[in-house]
Formats: structure tokens, sequence, C-alpha cells
């Protein structure tokens, strides 16, 4: 019987729902599910919170060997013993991590904490290069979009939730300027796999996009797998 752990890759632009989608998953498959947004993210945090500019690697990279990253079960992150589960989401993170997920040594040094994940347990991670470069042998790779529009509005209705202050425009031009630069820069850009399946969620609810994710995964490994 193979007991290797099961990798789902879950790749697709920012607010296009593979956080909430990709956790709901894990938890029906009993996996341990990987937010490497949140990482990027946290590591964008403690850039800042230096006094380094998030635009420039030089500054940016120094922080490399002090940077501890814990994602938590409950869903909490925490950077250096901080809890900035909050922080992350906030606006100016959010214009910067494309910055920061775009240099190739940070890049490398998060993909190495992704991949040893990985190789102990059973995984749903999402991200922006899952299939295509951090976990390439990955059982299952779903890209998961959606219209620009539809991810500005669910951004935005997130950010009133959590009592951040921001503007649907402003939301707007912020993802579309993240998509280019996610899709643009030279070392692992965004992309789908050749071989993943894709998934656009434009028009669906949160559990009718679960459900479109769960249909692939058994599509793909069989009845091997249950939910």
């Amino acid at each position: 019987m193979n007991t290797s752990p099961i990798a789902i890759a879950i790749d697709g632009p920012a607010a296009a729902g593979k956080s909430t989608i990709a956790r709901r998953v894990a938890e029906c498959l009993g996996f341990t599910y990987v937010d490497t947004g949140a990482m990027y993210r946290a590591f964008t945090h403690a850039v800042i919170k230096k006094g380094l500019d998030p635009k420039n690697e030089a500054q940016a990279i120094t922080l490399i060997p002090e940077i501890e990253i814990d994602l938590l079960e409950d869903g909490r992150v925490i950077c250096n013993d901080e809890d900035v589960t909050k922080t992350i989401r906030e606006p100016l993170i959010s214009g910067n991590v494309s910055y920061i997920a775009a240099m190739k040594p940070i890049r490398l040094a998060l993909v190495e904490m992704q991949r040893a994940i990985a190789a102990r347990h059973s995984v749903v991670m999402d991200g922006r290069d899952i299939g295509t470069y951090v976990l390439p042998d990955a059982a299952v790779k779903i890209f998961q979009t959606a219209s620009v529009e539809t991810r500005a509005i669910r951004r935005y209705e997130e950010n009133l939730a959590k009592g951040i202050p921001t503007s649907l425009e402003d939301v707007k031009r912020d993802l579309r300027d993240r998509d280019y630069i996610d899709s643009h820069r030279e070392f692992a850009p965004l992309r789908p796999a050749p071989d993943s399946i894709l998934i656009d969620t434009s028009f669906m609810s949160i559990d009718e996009a679960v459900e479109a994710v769960l249909r692939a995964v058994k599509r793909k490994m069989g009845d091997g797998i249950t939910c």
C-alpha cells in the first residue's frame, strides 16, 4: 500500500478564492493546507517593519537568514514570533508583496520550506507557481481563475469584513498590477502548468468552487480519494 504523501497544487491570480477553497478542500480530504501566499506576505511585512524598501532586492534579501514563518492549523500566520494574520492582508502589504515574491533568493528560501512540508504531509498547496515550480510532480494541478471584476469585488468585501479601509477601484488597480508583475516576473512566473485543470470561479459560489475542485481531484486520483 502506497503511503507516500499526496500533493494537490492550486495556482491562480490574486483574489481568485484559492486560499478559501484550498483550505476547504484540505479539510475535506484530511490533508495539510499550505498558504504560500501568506508566507510571501509575512516576508513583505517583515521587510517593511524593518524599514527596508520592498522593491529593493539587495535590502530585502538581507532578512532571509532571520525569517521564521509558521502557518498554524487554526489559520494564524506567525512571523518571528509575531501574529501577523491580519496585518499581512492590509493594502500596504498587498501593494508590495508581488515585488518580494519576484525576488529569486526569497522564492528559493520559501520554496525550500514549502517542499519540506510537502515531503512530510499530504498537502493542498496554493500559490502562483506550485504546479509549475514548487511541486511539479503534484498528483493534481488546478489553475483557478476569475475575472478581474469578480476578484476585485471579493477582495473589497473581504477587506471590509476585516475592517481594512480600501476602495473598490484601488483594489481593482492593485489586482491588475499584481497580475502583470506575477505573470511577467523572470523566475517562476504565474502561468498554468501544461497538465493543469482550469477552473473559472467567476460565477461560482464558494461551495460550488469547492465541489468543482473535489470533482477534478477525484477524476484524477480515482476511487482512492473519498470526501
